[in-house]
């Protein structure tokens, strides 16, 4: 009984956020199909254009520019403290790390001796642990040399383990503000998986956390109170324990988002071929601020 009350405690507060004036903006059009949107602490934004194979830049108040073309797929995307930006790239079947200088570390591109799938999503803690998932796609599936579709993580170290192995497909992967748990969108189930993170890094105890998506799960972030937001039919919004609170309806479907400005109060959310930009009352969380 005290617990159900907790819950619902925690509900009501989460709950009071205010979408009511909520105003989407476009930031950006005019592209193939966005994804990968990151954060730096910098004061911009980072995001992919896959089919066009180009990921930009937004400098609030100056615009986009185009930062680099031939990115190998270039899908979902993160920024470490030191400013380097990781990316999963699809099309070459491998995580990559680029530094301010443009040098590229290969960070992951074989597992158990064979080709990974697809690398799709990342998200990077503070210590250095990274953190990604592996599906495949459309034809991407039928060239894969994996029995199975993986979330991995890679050391600080530069050591690369599997995190879970699944005859179904993750894709959007996030991290609690405190860093110790792991979530990971599963699209093929529409739920959400959580495990929990040691100080080293390792996952254990995966479970699942929320059923029943309103559409296929894609990207997921979370805010400072620990709120889940996942990219999906909109903006689908969720408590720590998974209580469903909002979804913010879009005109064009979600396929990930990050929060951004100078407060964090700014979320940008890739949408087909769209860039859009949402006011809301609360902070993001980033592990790079």
């Amino acid at each position: 009984m005290v617990r159900i009350c907790v819950l619902a405690l925690i509900a009501v507060v989460a709950a009071a956020q205010d979408f009511s004036q909520v105003k989407i903006e476009r930031a950006g059009a005019g592209y193939r199909f966005t994804e990968g949107p990151a954060w730096s602490h910098d004061g911009y934004l980072l995001f992919s254009d896959i089919p066009n194979d180009r990921l930009h830049k937004l400098v609030p108040g100056k615009g986009i520019e185009l930062v680099r073309e031939g990115t190998g797929g270039g899908n979902g995307n993160a920024i470490d403290e030191k400013g380097r930006v990781i990316t999963c790239e699809g099309d070459s079947r491998r995580v990559t790390r680029r530094n301010a200088k443009g040098d590229v570390e290969v960070l992951a591109e074989r597992f158990e001796g064979k080709r990974l799938n697809a690398p799709n999503d990342v998200v990077v803690r503070k210590d250095g642990n990274i953190y990604f998932t592996d599906p495949a796609f459309g034809k991407q599936d039928d060239t894969k040399e994996l029995p199975f579709y993986g979330v991995y993580r890679i050391t600080s170290k530069g050591e690369l383990s599997v995190v879970a192995r699944s005859d179904k497909r993750p894709n959007g992967i996030a991290l609690s503000p405190n860093g110790r748990l792991l979530y990971v969108a599963g699209s093929d189930e529409r739920v959400i998986r959580v495990y929990d993170l040691d100080r080293s890094g390792a996952a254990t105890n995966e479970r699942v956390l929320i059923t029943g998506i309103d559409g296929v799960p894609d990207g997921l972030k979370t805010d400072e109170k620990g709120n889940i937001y996942v990219a999906c039919r909109g903006i689908a919004i969720y408590t720590p324990g998974g209580q469903f609170i909002h979804m913010i309806e879009l005109a064009e479907k979600p396929s990930n988002l990050v929060f951004g400005d100078g407060d964090l109060q700014g979320l940008f959310v890739t949408a087909r071929g769209m860039l859009l930009h949402i006011r809301l009352d609360v902070k993001g969380w980033s592990s790079t601020q």
